[in-house]
């Protein structure tokens, strides 16, 4: 019999959301709480059941409709502490990263591995995707806010190298509110290591 899964249990200190649908635009505003839908929060520019593919997955041409399993993205409060202090500025706020949920107490959140679930006290599932690599569009709206501060937009992206959160999917629909105790499940840790080649094979040719 499988062992249990390891979990962990951390609170959810903001939750937020972009209603703006002009290009380029992602930064949130905090709520009291989110409706989440399989296709995502309810209201969000990034719900929807499917995306098109970007430079995030080139295996595929650009504009190929595809699953959508960026639906929400999530941050650490502890893990932007660490960026901002890693720029020199007081604070990076959860809404300048475009992030929809701010977590605290969950340690390494970046970190966690894919296929990791979030349960919420009323239903709400969600699926991590993976981990939301940092760029420079969320380093400008931070250099919007300290124009003293040169080049913050390109160091932004060395200093939130595994600390800019998650990206995820909603597996069970549900109501998510701030405050929310969250429980988090981590899959079955598995080693994989390519098979060694066969003398056969390697005879072939």
């Amino acid at each position: 019999m499988p062992a249990p899964a390891p979990s962990l249990t951390g609170h959810l200190a903001n939750v937020l959301l972009c209603t703006d649908a002009a290009p380029k635009r992602f930064v949130t505003r905090e709520v009291p709480e989110v409706r989440v839908t399989f296709e995502g929060i309810v209201g969000d520019r990034h719900a929807g059941l499917t995306r098109k593919a970007d430079v995030r997955v080139p295996w595929f041409p650009k504009g190929t409709l595809i699953r959508n399993t960026r639906q929400l993205s999530l941050v650490s409060r502890e893990e932007l502490a660490e960026v901002a202090r890693a720029l020199g500025v007081p604070h990076v706020l959860a809404s300048w990263l475009g992030a929809n949920l701010e977590l605290v107490g969950v340690p390494r959140l970046t970190q966690l591995p894919p296929g990791t679930r979030l349960f919420f006290p009323e239903e709400a599932t969600l699926v991590m995707e993976g981990e939301n690599q940092p760029c420079v569009g969320p380093g400008r709206v931070l250099e919007a806010h300290h124009p003293d501060l040169r080049g913050l937009a390109s160091r932004f992206v060395k200093a939130a190298w595994r600390r800019r959160g998650l990206v995820g999917w909603v597996e069970r629909p549900g109501l998510i509110r701030a405050g929310d105790e969250v429980r988090v499940m981590l899959p079955p840790p598995v080693t994989y290591s390519l098979p060694s080649a066969s003398p056969e094979s390697e005879a072939v040719g």
